[in-house]
């Protein structure tokens, strides 16, 4: 069931994302006239799921069909000035009755079957579909390749647009119901940090309070990892022990985190308070109630939760005392463990001993906030892409496909994270569009800024070699990315 509801998250944010890409691309087009022959909703090779399309007036709707096969044949003509023309007509290979649907011009709209993507046929564009046929025509007024420059820069990039614009909406609706709840560093500092091993390697301690990173403090806890990582910080200021020192973070300290792929190499320590105990468990067996404080096991001490999970597991198939403050008493709870090594209890939630901080928003105030934050995802996914393109870091080796996206999703369905795991993918579609690579929409933009420049178009030939490159060097990295994922489920 968690594996579903992951998955049908997944799906669901694709969707809008998609959809709302390329009716950024279809939009722009409409609006200078260019004609866009399909709108999709995934791929549809060999046949579509659904599809509709205006015919003589009327809506006309096929579920199931295969896909109208075409091809152009040259016809010669005479114009009223009696001057030779040629014209190309399209011929069915599919031989369908329905000669009107194909030569209709409006615009077909369709469900394909593979559901991972999405698209636009726009009329005379040099696309992904690699549709040549059409090319081997006289330019039309209403084609793409028609249009001025400018036009068809608007018309590329407003995919781009209406991504980060979605993101924009997204978080001016969160703001404005939810407020921006999080968790002070100052807070953190009543019980200092916990680290893991890595940042121990790197001279961090358990109990340090984070006092500034490359000399700035930094308000909001949950951002300290990441500020690490991005700005690629060299020294941490911490209070140790009363005393505030500097650790200076070694050279490799990024390759080394990238490594990890885990963010959590600091996190904030807790006492363990326990919220809830689990039936027929070692907790519920032992006589452990909720709000209890677990302080120990046997001899030693386990004053937090992180201490308490670090310790439990040595103690597999063993009976022992764990110690527990209880209202002003301190008790000695004998259990029993089993294979598993844990005994049933569960921890109270984080405002049990932090205050958090919450900002409330007004709808008017979201936007403003909402842009914001939108413009730092942004800037801190582009700060993220460069790092992949850097070999020193080897960031490389930690870029995921399809199941690392999954796993960013929680295991309920909880609509504000949804959203906010939506505004964060739309963020991450755009800056990944933007990239100067042949069949993204930022290689086509590059291609037009140069045009735009030189007032030289490329020749359609360059654009199709162009894409075939583009198209090869994108399935290389979605290979790429998703064979990092198969490879992380065997380690």
């Amino acid at each position: 069931m968690v594996i579903l509801v992951k998955v049908l998250q997944f799906f669901l944010a694709l969707s809008i994302l998609i959809f709302v890409h390329e009716l950024g691309h279809f939009l722009a087009a409409k609006a200078f006239k260019t004609r866009v022959e399909k709108f999709y909703l995934f791929f549809d090779w060999g046949f579509s799921l659904f599809r509709c399309k205006k015919v003589n007036g009327k809506w006309r709707f096929k579920f199931f069909s295969k896909n109208v096969q075409e091809k152009y044949t040259a016809i010669e003509y005479k114009d009223a000035a009696g001057k030779k023309q040629t014209k190309y007509e399209p011929i069915d290979l599919n031989g369908l009755p329905e000669d009107d649907w194909r030569r209709s011009d409006s615009t077909e709209y369709g469900i394909g079957w593979f559901p991972l993507g999405g698209y636009n046929k726009i009329a005379g564009m040099v696309d992904e579909s690699m549709d040549k046929s059409q090319l081997q025509q006289p330019v039309q007024p209403w084609e793409f390749r028609s249009k001025p420059a400018w036009q068809r820069f608007i018309i590329m990039i407003g995919g781009v647009f209406m991504n980060v614009m979605l993101a924009f909406l997204i978080y001016i609706g969160l703001l404005s119901k939810y407020g921006e709840q999080y968790l002070p560093t100052a807070e953190v500092n009543k019980y200092g940090i916990c680290v893991d091993s890595l940042a121990y390697e790197f001279g961090l301690r358990d109990g340090d309070k984070i006092l500034a990173i490359d000399g700035e403090y930094i308000e909001n806890f949950s951002e300290i990892p990441m500020q690490i990582i991005l700005e690629k910080a060299k020294t941490i200021t911490v209070e140790r022990d009363g005393q505030a020192l500097t650790v200076t973070l070694p050279d490799d300290a990024l390759t080394k985190l990238l490594a990890k792929q885990d963010a959590n190499f600091i996190s904030f320590r807790m006492p363990f308070m326990v919220a809830d105990v689990a039936p027929n468990s070692a907790a519920e067996a032992g006589g452990l109630a909720v709000g209890d404080i677990i302080i120990g096991i046997n001899d030693k001490q386990t004053p937090y939760y992180q201490d308490f999970v670090k310790s439990i597991k040595q103690y597999k198939n063993q009976d022992i005392d764990v110690h527990v403050i209880r209202d002003f008493d301190t008790l000695a709870l004998a259990m029993h463990l089993g294979e598993e090594g844990v005994i049933g209890a569960y921890l109270a939630p984080i405002s049990t001993y932090y205050n958090m901080e919450t900002k409330e928003y007004t709808f008017f105030e979201a936007i403003p906030a909402g842009f914001s934050k939108t413009f730092d995802g942004l800037s801190d996914y582009w700060k993220q892409v460069k790092l992949i393109f850097s070999p020193k870091t080897k960031a490389y080796e930690s870029v995921g496909g399809f199941i690392s996206i999954g796993k960013i999703f929680p295991e309920t369905w909880i609509w504000s994270i949804f959203w906010r795991m939506t505004a964060f993918l739309s963020i991450a579609l755009a800056v990944m569009n933007i990239l100067p690579i042949p069949a993204l929409d930022g290689g086509h933009i590059l291609f037009l800024l140069i045009e735009i420049i030189t007032r030289r178009k490329p020749s359609d030939k360059f654009m199709q070699v162009a894409e075939t490159v583009g198209l090869v060097l994108v399935l290389a990295l979605v290979l790429f990315a998703n064979g990092n994922d198969v490879i992380r489920l065997f380690r």
